[in-house]
């Protein structure tokens, strides 16, 4: 057996040598601020990964980790590596601890986010697919995802 100490490479990738994104958004204003406290490790493009995305996301107290929203065309899973997190979603709020997992089909009109109300931070792993022509609905706002910008719910932009 050997040991070798340099970094690994492709198809092997230390998360620790990536650099989080915090709080990056294309969101509109005003709902930049509620996902200030996200940062985001994106892991799967490193590797080459094209067909879904995959992240390792942490969320600081009191963040959220998206508006509320559903896909039209795209599965999504979150995985709960540490901490505790509030799924919100149309039929309320459910407490995740680490280790526990939820999964969001698509076209299923069930906006969801994931909020922090702890007073540590939490990671979860996060992966979706990434098919065209999605469309992303935000349940609590006057506001869709479609063609790569930001609309009103009446086709106007943001």
């Amino acid at each position: 057996m050997t040991t070798d100490s340099a970094p690994p490479k492709a198809p092997v990738l230390d998360p620790a040598t990536l650099t989080a994104r915090p709080g990056e958004t294309d969101y509109p204003e005003p709902f930049r601020a509620q996902v200030a406290g996200r940062h985001r490790l994106t892991l799967g493009d490193p590797l080459g990964i094209s067909k879904f995305g995959v992240n390792l996301t942490r969320l600081d107290p009191g963040a959220s980790s998206a508006l509320r929203h559903w896909h039209s065309r795209q599965d999504e899973f979150v995985y709960v590596v540490e901490g505790e997190l509030v799924l919100v979603t149309d039929a309320g709020e459910t407490r995740l601890a680490a280790g526990m997992c939820a999964g969001f089909p698509a076209g299923a009109a069930d906006g969801h986010r994931l909020v922090n109300r702890g007073d540590r931070p939490a990671r979860y792993l996060e992966v979706g697919d990434r098919s065209a022509g999605d469309v992303i609905d935000y349940s609590d706002e006057d506001m869709v995802w479609r063609d790569g910008a930001y609309h009103h719910r009446d086709g106007s932009p943001w």
